[in-house]
């Protein structure tokens, strides 16, 4: 079973190489994965949030989902899989960007996307949590479209950070910005 995955997840990396990647898409899509480097973007809106009284609750509940994000899927789960990159284990399969050396599974910046996005859309009125999403999920998307994420890394990284934007919720109770 776990080598069909295997081979299901080598083969959309390289259909994506052969026959997504092109000259238009390739600069947006790195520009793109940069924004998740370090969570910056999703640190960036938590701290604006932070500076208005109304928002500042989903601020932190955002800050602290990014941190149940860190601690599950890089200092925990990266280090307990040891799961090798997808450009050191597929043969023919070249990396875009700067080549990470820490562990694939699971993608951090997918898991880090989703547990902000996931606070934003539950607790800000949809103009704002829906975008939040859908940047997540791009951000996801790139990861897989650089070379440097299985696909698998990148579907559990969005569940494990739904998973720790839920679990900073619960922490934090129940109230939301008025929609």
């Amino acid at each position: 079973m776990m080598e069909w995955f295997m081979e299901l997840d080598a083969g959309i990396l390289l259909f994506l190489q052969e026959n997504v990647r092109n000259e238009i898409l390739t600069p947006v899509l790195a520009l793109l994965t940069t924004l998740g480097n370090a969570a910056a973007v999703w640190i960036a809106i938590s701290l604006v949030l932070l500076l208005f009284r109304k928002t500042r609750r989903v601020g932190i509940m955002s800050l602290l989902a990014l941190l149940v994000s860190f601690l599950l899927n890089n200092m925990i789960l990266k280090n307990l899989v040891g799961r090798v990159r997808p450009y050191d284990a597929i043969e023919g399969l070249t990396a875009l960007v700067g080549k990470p050396r820490d562990y694939s599974f699971p993608s951090g910046h997918t898991g880090s996307s989703f547990a902000s996005a996931w606070v934003l859309f539950r607790k800000l009125p949809a103009r704002f949590g829906i975008p939040a999403l859908v940047l997540a999920a791009v951000i996801g998307l790139s990861r897989l479209y650089v070379g440097v994420h299985y696909p698998t890394d990148v579907l559990f990284g969005m569940i494990n950070g739904i998973a720790s934007g839920g679990i900073a919720i619960l922490i934090m109770g129940n109230k939301a910005v008025q929609r």
